[in-house]
């Protein structure tokens, strides 16, 4: 299945929501990847516009959770729960619109965190198990995403990821354009974290930062790896409409459409 992330929309109101969506099942999408971020954070509040829109179209949903302001791995222990608070809310917003699977990210790191790294690793640890635990309360996948290369993030490399993951019952989003930023150490990911990849994203870049591009204007070796990653669901993250054709028409020349 292929979907269309929300990066590639701008609108605010049910009838730009509309239109968005109207081009996005015209393209051939399967489903669309809601993005819960300013101006469109999906609340127990907000929700039911969203829902009553989709319900006019076949499309499927998968959700991104939060991420701007959201750290699981605060050591500041108000802000955690603030953050494990919004997830747990996101997961109940998504078994409300029936989502395929809910996409979050790990922890990152602080000044603080960086001193203490082994209290920043049990509190981190303890908020994946939290989540874990609304997973199977809401009957909801949940993904964790490895990260692009940049200095306060977490999980940029698979061995990290599968370390925070260890022994938590999650799955995991493989973001190929966060992995290329790192090297892109596929087999590797393969390896250690195969067996719970549960959602892709699909971008491109040069393989030096996290630029979002269309697929094939980068170094993403998409025809080595892609048919590694069938049976998966795929959601474009690039950042227009534009793009997203432009990455159809690439995946249909590579025979993966």
């Amino acid at each position: 299945m292929i979907g269309l992330s929300m990066t590639s929309y701008r609108g605010r109101t049910p009838e730009e929501f509309e239109r968005w969506l109207e081009e996005a099942e015209g393209l051939g999408f399967d489903f669309v990847e809601l993005v819960s971020e300013w101006p469109n954070f999906l609340t127990r509040e907000t929700w039911k516009p969203y829902a009553d829109v989709l319900g006019s179209f076949e499309l499927e949903v998968t959700i991104h959770a939060p991420f701007s302001d959201v750290n699981i791995g605060s050591l500041n222990e108000r802000l955690r729960r603030a953050s494990i608070e919004v997830l747990r809310e996101t997961l109940d917003v998504a078994s409300r619109l029936n989502a395929l699977v809910v996409t979050v990210h790990p922890g990152h790191c602080s000044p603080a965190s960086r001193k203490f790294r082994e209290d920043y690793n049990r509190v981190h640890r303890d908020s994946l198990r939290e989540l874990e635990r609304f997973s199977e309360e809401f009957g909801i996948r949940v993904g964790v995403e490895n990260m692009p290369t940049f200095p306060i993030l977490d999980a940029q490399t698979p061995e990290r990821l599968a370390e925070l993951l260890d022994g938590i019952n999650l799955g995991v989003t493989l973001d190929l354009g966060h992995l290329n930023t790192v090297g892109f150490p596929f087999e590797r990911f393969m390896a250690l974290l195969g067996d719970r990849i549960v959602h892709v994203h699909l971008h491109d870049n040069s393989g030096k930062s996290d630029e979002h591009l269309p697929l094939g204007r980068g170094t993403v070796p998409w025809r080595e790896v892609l048919p590694q990653l069938g049976g998966l669901t795929w959601a474009l993250e690039v950042s227009n409409l534009n793009d997203a054709r432009a990455s159809l028409a690439f995946l249909r020349d590579i025979g993966e459409l």
